[in-house]
């Protein structure tokens, strides 16, 4: 029997998880173009109509808006999408101008733009090295304590007491280094290099795919080659470390969002796999219900996910602008007005056909529609 959170609940940890992780993202933007003299003239939580906020001595709104799926900062001269000079700017008086996004050299820009995705990389790296400062992290060596019956790895010819010395040729220091290749790559073909006594030797397997389901009922397709650790021991970390393990966490979460869009676009994995706001609700919901640590733990996994989405290279996203920064650093000169309203407008309808496709997809998933 599965267990779901109500609808309320699902609403107030998708208002937990989003609104502060998008607030921290626009704040980095804000806070990086405030540092480069820039002036904001609006802050905003949500799109939309505002439903109420203040302007500061500085002259910025502060506001919360009716549509909670995002937010935004405008600086002061950000009057188009391709945030290039125009009649109205030139305009503007020499000191006013000064203040202007526009006005600031290149590198300031790129550093404006790219402040946002890099805070929520560093509020999930604060949320994962705390855990780490707090719990220690379990030390467990890459060597086989059990193998399952009629696995893969049974099959393969692994023993209780192997070592996995390598996976496809790259180094496995951990049982956890083992985990983090073959649970994402479901299907994938492998090569484990293995130690047994003083003899090492390859084995070559296809990393059967498996379907679990948790507590919700949520399914997900994994890799599992049948094989459970020895026994591990857990260690207590200092600050730097705890630091050190949670950009490393962060970056293989990364590795692991990139492999599975990689899935995705050649087929391995099936487009319904992608979900919007709605299965995010839910999820944020779920997580809830089983307590701050999974909850703070989800918050982090948003996060990132936030970050990358916004670092693609397509127009309109944060990643859009520092795709066009990069070809006026290398051109000297930034490509034509014309051409990148053009590509803003052709970016800004992709993302949106995504959206709308990924909420279909989560209405369909929706057991009201028998799935």
């Amino acid at each position: 029997m599965t267990e779901s959170p109500s609808i309320f609940v699902m609403i107030v940890g998708f208002l937990l998880v989003l609104g502060p992780l998008v607030t921290v993202h626009e704040l980095g933007h804000y806070l990086v173009g405030r540092w480069c003299g820039v002036k904001a003239t609006a802050f905003s939580i949500g799109f939309g109509k505002e439903l109420f906020g203040w302007t500061d001595r500085r002259g910025t709104r502060w506001k919360l808006s009716a549509l909670p799926l995002g937010g935004y900062v405008q600086f002061a001269g950000d009057m188009n999408p391709a945030s290039q000079p125009s009649e109205e700017w030139l305009a503007l008086p020499e000191k006013e101008r000064a203040q202007t996004f526009q006005a600031q050299p290149l590198w300031q820009r790129a550093l404006i733009v790219a402040a946002g995705p890099f805070t929520n990389f560093a509020v999930a790296v604060a949320i994962l090295a705390a855990f780490n400062f707090a719990y220690g992290k379990m030390v467990v060596p890459p060597v086989i304590g059990a193998v399952a019956e009629r696995s893969a790895a049974a099959e393969a010819g692994l023993a209780p007491g192997d070592r996995i010395a390598a996976v496809d040729g790259k180094a496995v220091t951990s049982f956890d280094d083992l985990r983090n290749r073959v649970v994402p790559n479901p299907g994938a073909n492998m090569v484990l290099t293995v130690t047994r006594e003083e003899r090492t030797f390859d084995v070559p397997f296809r990393v059967p795919e498996v379907v679990e389901r948790d507590r919700f009922g949520n399914e997900f397709r994994i890799g599992r080659l049948g094989v459970a650790s020895v026994t591990g021991r857990l260690q207590d970390v200092g600050p730097v470390e705890a630091v050190t393990l949670g950009v490393r966490q962060t970056g293989d979460i990364v590795v692991m969002m990139v492999q599975g869009i990689g899935q995705i676009v050649t087929g391995r994995r099936s487009v319904e796999e992608l979900g919007g706001p709605i299965k995010i609700a839910k999820y944020s919901g779920e997580q809830l219900t089983l307590g701050w640590r999974a909850f703070a733990y989800f918050v982090a996994l948003i996060s990132i996910n936030l970050a990358f989405i916004n670092l693609l290279p397509i127009p309109a996203l944060d990643g859009g602008h520092l795709a066009f920064y990069a070809v006026e650093a290398v051109r000297r000169k930034p490509l034509g007005q014309q051409s990148q309203e053009w590509a803003f407008r052709t970016g800004m309808a992709l993302v949106l056909a995504l959206m709308l496709f990924v909420t279909i997809n989560d209405l369909i998933s929706l057991p009201i529609f028998g799935s």
